[in-house]
């Protein structure tokens, strides 16, 4: 029997689907949190703490916990490229690799 596995990825805020929702954490009052968002819905966020990040102090690094699900932890980027261009798959030298390219190279290896 074969199995296969799908990971919708969806808004917290407005409930759309897509590969480019992506985990994002903050903090207030010593609580972590948090949320996955899409483009969209993380430029709305950011613009409405923009006000309130410029008139705050940084107090540390940036910290990541937990799951390695969503937080920019996964395959080099450089060795996802090179495998998917000798597989004949189109990606581009820069930027984000797509979601499909990197679950294709981790099914290879």
């Amino acid at each position: 029997m074969a199995q296969r596995v799908v990971t919708l990825y969806t808004d917290d805020v407005s409930g759309e689907q897509g590969d480019d929702v992506i985990a994002h954490t903050f903090s207030i009052d010593g609580v972590n949190y948090e949320i996955d968002l899409g483009p969209d819905t993380y430029d709305q966020f950011l613009e409405a703490l923009g006000p309130f990040v410029k008139a705050g102090r940084k107090v540390g690094g940036a910290r990541r916990s937990g799951s390695n699900r969503r937080q920019g932890v996964g395959p080099d980027p450089v060795k996802v490229r090179e495998w998917a261009k000798s597989q004949g798959l189109e990606v581009n030298d820069r930027g984000r690799v797509p979601r499909d390219v990197v679950e294709k190279y981790r099914a290879a290896h």
